[in-house]
């Protein structure tokens, strides 16, 4: 089709905003239509690893991201009674990916994104629903409550419920429970003073991260039953859960009030789609191939999808060919990720446990290996190296699947 000149994004999330963001630079226009009655993110934190900040890059964003990281990648894995596994270094990371791994708040980045756009190009309270996915000579078209919108491309960005994905792939089964729930919180902690990390128990984990706005992001997951809810608050389920593990943790929950708390069933793409566009139509993020958050790449990979398809607007079989073998092996990667974590056989456990050990003695931590393949990222164009990473002249990016490889 032709280069689009407009694109309707249905969906303000952060795949949503950036893939607007790089529409909106190669000269598109854009309309971002968000059901919710604000751009207030679901969620507390991000994780960003180098492949999606090269990618901000692309739209001028990635140093000033990098600037407001917290977390730069120092910590490691623990036991519930505080015993490291293994430690790594931002240090590390940096020099294995060609970049840091940082954290920050979401509300943060959905801001800075917002704020690329032009200031009517967002529409909140606007549910959007696709009525035509276009095709050759025939533009799609999106129905709003305040009447109808034809544009050249659709982007569907609206999540793992999607009703685009719905309507582009009836026959798909779309996504399925992944065994596990999840509680995040993000709170002050006066004086807490620790060193990131993730600990594994018994068909748990739980996750605690400095802020640098002095605030603290800490999750939990455990197995259990899809659409469970605590007796009395879930702060309560969360001290029955992880109160006696090792310290900053009953410090956090300490600090924490039950209004503090999301929880949320985790739900996952098992059943890869046949494509992600079909005709004037693509899906990103989640509406896309949602998964587990066991390597934190669900929004990285929603960043990813987002310049790429900016760069293939006006082929998305091209789009399509990019992204759904990477984001499949990803996908399948965090299943087998969650697997491991939440492992609940003593036995089981103790293999997993003396494994990460060993394997950290003798090379990088398993959280660094973990992210071979996928943080060593780079888009398909240029500039994707900013001043404050080393991928302009330390790495080089290999013509087939955009990823960067250590030059001698």
């Amino acid at each position: 089709m032709a280069q689009p000149g407009h694109a309707v994004v249905i969906g303000g999330g952060i795949g949503g905003l950036t893939a607007a963001v790089a529409l909106h630079r190669r000269g598109l226009r854009v309309t971002v239509l968000e059901r919710a009655h604000s751009l207030e993110p679901v969620g507390a934190a991000i994780s960003l690893a180098p492949n999606s900040l090269r990618a901000l890059d692309l739209i001028g964003l990635g140093d000033e991201i990098r600037d407001l990281a917290a977390w730069s990648g120092d910590g490691g894995l623990r036991a519930p009674g505080g015993r490291w596994f293994c430690r790594s270094s931002a240090e590390a990371a940096a020099r294995r990916f060609g970049g840091p791994l940082v954290l920050l708040p979401r509300a943060t980045l959905i801001e800075r994104l917002a704020a690329l756009l032009p200031a009517d190009a967002v529409r909140t309270a606007a549910a959007a629903v696709l009525a035509d996915a276009g095709g050759p000579g025939r533009a799609a078209r999106v129905t709003t409550p305040d009447g109808e919108l034809e544009a050249d491309l659709v982007v569907g960005a609206d999540g793992v419920r999607s009703a685009v994905r719905a309507v582009l792939f009836p026959g798909h089964p779309g996504p399925v429970y992944s065994g596990f729930t999840t509680w995040r919180v993000m709170i002050p902690v006066p004086g807490a003073r620790f060193a990131s990390h993730e600990t594994w128990g018994p068909g748990r984990l739980w996750g605690t991260h400095p802020l640098k706005d002095g605030r603290v992001y800490a999750y939990g997951a455990a197995l259990t039953p899809a659409g469970g809810r605590a007796p009395d608050d879930e702060r309560s389920e969360l001290l029955r859960r992880f109160g006696d593990w090792h310290d900053p943790i009953p410090a956090v929950l300490a600090a924490t009030r039950p209004e503090d708390v999301l929880r949320h069933d985790v739900h996952h793409i098992a059943a890869p789609l046949p494509a992600y566009h079909h005709g004037r139509t693509a899906l990103l993020g989640d509406a896309a191939h949602a998964m587990p958050p066991s390597l934190g790449q669900g929004g990285n990979q929603a960043i990813e999808d987002a310049v790429v398809l900016a760069h293939h607007c006006d082929d998305l079989a091209a789009y399509t060919a990019a992204r759904l073998p990477r984001t499949t092996a990803i996908a399948r990667q965090a299943v087998r990720a969650a697997r491991l974590s939440l492992l609940r056989s003593r036995a089981g456990i103790a293999v997993r446990d003396t494994a990460v050990a060993a394997l950290s003695k003798t090379g990088p931590a398993l959280f660094l290996r973990s992210f071979d393949g996928i943080a060593d990222w780079a888009p398909p164009q240029r500039p994707y190296a900013s001043g404050q990473t080393p991928a302009g002249n330390r790495w080089r990016r290999s013509p087939r699947e955009g990823r960067l490889h250590r030059t001698r």
